[in-house]
């Protein structure tokens, strides 16, 4: 594993009932980078993000991240490695405040307390300085004693992402952040995807070809479960075979 890559994978494949949905899938996301798989309906981008992350396991192929085999590990086991993945649906715990959902997130991630929600007001105070500036850091301080309930959706999507910071990741995983997103939330959550990468790497599946244009250094196109093309936005928007493939559907 070259170390300017965090995570690769090698013929990474995924067959169900002799239907490969994922074949021989070879990736490099390079330390540092916004990376972005995208590919048109059926291109097997989602089966292919859940192996990555663990949700699925292989048919055949290796994951390695930071130069360890994770294909046989399962999620938890790789968040504390570092490696965490956020949703295409938000997941946030709604009867609770901003600043309480992010405390939860540094509970587990800074203390010896992992999964042990209720503790003292008194215990948990030591957390909130940490949590106000992640909160400060995706511009959801007035909003802090809100219940997540009560949030527009942009913001429960920057709450997301904020307790996925809290996580203290190495490599984020993003399905489809911008979905569900109106128009004028998607610049804003843009700018805040802009500042979490900084001394952090990113790989995302997305659909909004704007948003990959303006975010993402390399860009993995599939079809039918294998790479088509590989490079920048511009390589891969200009690449014939990619054009080809996107022609009268729509993408995910």
């Amino acid at each position: 594993m070259s170390s300017d890559n965090i995570l690769e994978a090698r013929g990474l494949s995924k067959e169900f009932r002799g239907f490969h949905a994922v074949k021989e899938v070879d990736l490099n996301i390079k330390r540092h980078s916004i990376h972005a798989l995208i590919g048109p309906n059926g291109a097997g981008k989602t089966t292919c993000f859940n192996l990555l992350t663990t949700f699925l396991r292989p048919t055949t192929g290796v994951i390695r991240f930071n130069g360890r085999s994770i294909e046989k590990s399962n999620p938890a086991q790789v968040s504390n490695m570092g490696l965490v993945r956020s949703f295409q649906i938000s997941a946030v715990f709604g009867t609770m405040t901003v600043l309480e959902n992010v405390r939860i997130a540094l509970q587990q991630r800074k203390t010896r307390w992992s999964y042990q929600f209720w503790r003292s007001q008194h215990v948990l105070r030591a957390l909130d300085q940490r949590a106000r500036e992640l909160i400060d850091l995706v511009e959801l301080t007035p909003w802090l004693d809100v219940k997540a309930a009560n949030l527009s959706y942009g913001r429960k999507r920057a709450l997301e992402l904020v307790t996925t910071i809290a996580l203290d990741p190495e490599l984020i995983l993003l399905d489809e952040p911008m979905a569900g997103l109106g128009h004028e939330d998607i610049e804003p959550v843009t700018q805040l995807i802009q500042r979490v990468a900084q001394g952090r790497t990113i790989l995302m599946v997305e659909h909004n070809m704007k948003v990959i244009a303006q975010l993402c250094d390399r860009v993995t196109v599939l079809q039918s479960g294998e790479i088509l093309a590989e490079g920048t936005y511009d390589e891969v928007s200009t690449n014939p075979a990619v054009v080809e493939a996107y022609v009268g559907g729509a993408d995910e």
